[in-house]
């Protein structure tokens, strides 16, 4: 039986066959036998690679964080993730410097900063806004189910991948990822995204 550990764009956790392509950390989140008791322990959530030097960790391990894992980095992202700063290091500093271009700030932002702030933007979803405006890589709710934003067009988010390619929706809609992520991937920062991702229109 699959573990509770896939994340959703809304940030929520499900059990599902599907396997992710990165890992997430939101602090110990589960109990002596695997079961999820929290949504998160700390306000440090962050987008890992699913290997990093050869460390190797037993799932779910008591008294150890949670091995979270995400379809992509636009599913991380829209449910309140930044890279990591150790294994992801050129995103983590590709991401705080879009921040930063977008802010107008004279340095990039610390962990904390963005953490802070991100924590805050997490307990604000969903917010509305236009979706014309919104960079490729955002994450909407269409008729409460969470879809990419590609450009003008939109692909609806499940476990496995991206499916159903269509318009982006007219007017405002509710919007899942967070603002400073958003002006982040407007000022540049690319997500990494899954394979099944309709190509952008």
């Amino acid at each position: 039986m699959p573990l509770r550990n896939r994340v959703t764009p809304t940030g929520e956790l499900i059990a599902t066959t599907s396997r992710g392509t990165l890992m997430g950390n939101r602090g110990v989140l589960h109990d002596d036998h695997r079961r999820i008791v929290r949504h998160g322990q700390t306000r440090r959530w962050i987008i890992c690679l699913l290997e990093f030097k050869g460390r190797r960790r037993t799932v779910m391990t008591p008294h150890r964080y949670t091995e979270l894992f995400f379809l992509d980095e636009a599913t991380a992202l829209a449910a309140g993730h930044r890279p990591c700063a150790e294994c992801r290091r050129p995103e983590y500093n590709s991401y705080r410097a879009a921040w930063a271009s977008a802010r107008r700030l004279t340095a990039p932002p610390s962990a904390d900063e963005m953490d802070l702030m991100l924590a805050a933007e997490r307990r604000a979803r969903p917010r509305r806004g236009n979706a014309a405006d919104l960079p490729p890589g955002s994450m909407i709710l269409v008729e409460h189910v969470p879809h990419l934003v590609l450009g003008t067009s939109v692909a609806r988010w499940t476990p496995s991948g991206y499916v159903d390619p269509g318009p982006l929706p007219t007017g405002e809609v509710p919007i899942l990822t967070p603002e400073t992520t958003i002006d982040a991937l407007r000022a540049g920062y690319l997500p990494v995204l899954h394979s099944s991702t309709p190509s952008s229109s």
